[in-house]
């Protein structure tokens, strides 16, 4: 199998930053932390640019994408695959995620990730990568794939006319996470949330970010958030603020619950 750079060779996660100055020519609505964190977080395809290992140009190719406990991009390819051959030799990546929608393309808000990629060998990540992605499952154990993982260094959001940032990509990464006591946390909590609440999770979906469809599911918790998945579609609960215990969680989930099954819009 092609070889790509151990983690100790990539981008180190920074601590996260405080929210960047606000730009007085663009909207005062526009939040391009929130909206980087939404888009990271909800993505479940990207454009991966690598450097085509036979002539140094850009090479960009689709892939699937989930998140790591910290917001870090977890790509599953091929070692066959060109994308995976280019970055055995070179691990610089870019990597474009964005919402799309009806209308007009450029309309729609994109993040792009500039950074490189190492190999990631934690269960969580191929856990959190089904379950965003649980075709996956059936090709998930053939030799010749392997679990990356995309450490960004810097950010470009674009959020439509007037609405753009560059800066550090840790304004929108939670590197506090990444402990195997909130990794033991998001695990079980998840496998809860699926096996004792599914009728919360459908009234969050529902009632707090007015989706439709019954079954939605759980696929991943990170201290800002909540992610969700009904079929392919997938959605983003966020938390009004950033959560590292159980009891802290379970009490927001349980209030979030009863705002939902009231009706009530958040």
């Amino acid at each position: 199998m092609t070889k790509i750079p151990r983690p100790e060779a990539g981008i180190a996660p920074k601590a996260s930053l405080a929210p960047p100055e606000k730009d007085p020519r663009q909207p005062a609505g526009f939040d391009p932390v929130a909206l980087g964190r939404m888009l990271l977080r909800e993505a479940r395809t990207g454009a991966l640019g690598t450097l085509d290992r036979m002539g140094g140009h850009p090479s960009v190719s689709l892939v699937s994408t989930a998140t790591d406990l910290d917001g870090a991009p977890i790509l599953l390819v091929s070692g066959l695959s060109h994308h995976t051959k280019n970055l055995a030799e070179d691990k610089r990546a870019s990597l474009l995620l964005s919402r799309g929608g009806k209308g007009d393309p450029l309309a729609h808000p994109r993040l792009t990730l500039i950074g490189e990629v190492v190999v990631a060998r934690s269960e969580s990540h191929r856990r959190r990568f089904l379950a965003r992605h649980p075709k996956a499952q059936l090709y998930v154990d053939f030799p010749d794939f392997s679990f990356l993982r995309f450490e960004a260094a810097r950010m470009q959001i674009n959020g439509g006319f007037a609405r753009a940032f560059d800066g550090p990509a840790s304004h929108i990464l939670a590197p506090e996470a990444l402990t195997p006591d909130y990794a033991a946390l998001e695990a079980s909590a998840i496998e809860h949330l699926n096996g004792d609440h599914k009728e919360s999770l459908t009234l969050y979906a529902q009632k707090l970010l007015g989706l439709k469809g019954r079954g939605w599911r759980a696929t991943g918790l990170d201290p800002r958030g909540l992610d969700l998945a009904f079929g392919d579609q997938v959605a983003r609960l966020p938390f009004e603020t950033p959560i590292f215990d159980a009891r802290t969680l379970r009490l927001t989930l349980k209030d979030l619950a009863e705002k939902a099954r009231a009706g009530a819009l958040v």
